[in-house]
């Protein structure tokens, strides 16, 4: 069943870049920004992951906490945050259990790969409900990063 506009965001448990246990309800009080992306090191998440990094600015004027979110290992993706300088957390869902619950789950992706996350964004209010969701079919294409952009500063509104 996908998650709509209004829904209360499932809450989960992953491990971070640097190995620390982050929950979604840590955040409880604050706007936040998931990034599901499918691989690290990847172009098209790569290009994304940048952007959002080059416009971080944006994101702590507007008191927001953004999260990468991807099936990659803590290790990897401490390699991939450190590479590319990225300035927000990164959450490891090697077990798959949040893609699961905001159903963005390829069940066959590329490669024969099975179960790995797809390109979505989605904008949770500080009470915890769902404010904008984007979920991408193609791997390859962009989200709306301006409009993730212009929900959050709707939230500074409402």
């Amino acid at each position: 069943m996908s998650l709509r506009i209004g829904d209360k965001a499932p809450d989960f448990s992953l491990y971070s870049s640097d190995k620390q246990l982050v929950h979604l309800h840590d955040f409880m009080g604050k706007n936040v920004v998931l990034l599901f992306f499918p691989l690290a090191f990847t172009s098209t998440c790569t290009k994304e992951l940048c952007s959002t990094r080059d416009e971080m600015t944006i994101y702590n004027d507007l008191d927001t906490e953004v999260l990468g979110i991807s099936i990659d290992s803590p290790q990897t993706l401490n390699r991939y945050k450190a590479e590319y300088n990225l300035n927000f957390k990164l959450l490891s869902d090697f077990n798959k259990e949040a893609i699961r619950a905001y159903d963005v789950i390829y069940e066959e992706f590329s490669l024969g790969m099975k179960g790995v996350g797809k390109r979505a964004v989605f904008v949770i209010d500080a009470e915890g409900v769902i404010r904008y969701i984007e979920v991408l079919e193609s791997a390859g294409n962009l989200p709306d990063l301006k409009a993730v952009q212009d929900a959050v500063r709707q939230l500074q509104m409402a």
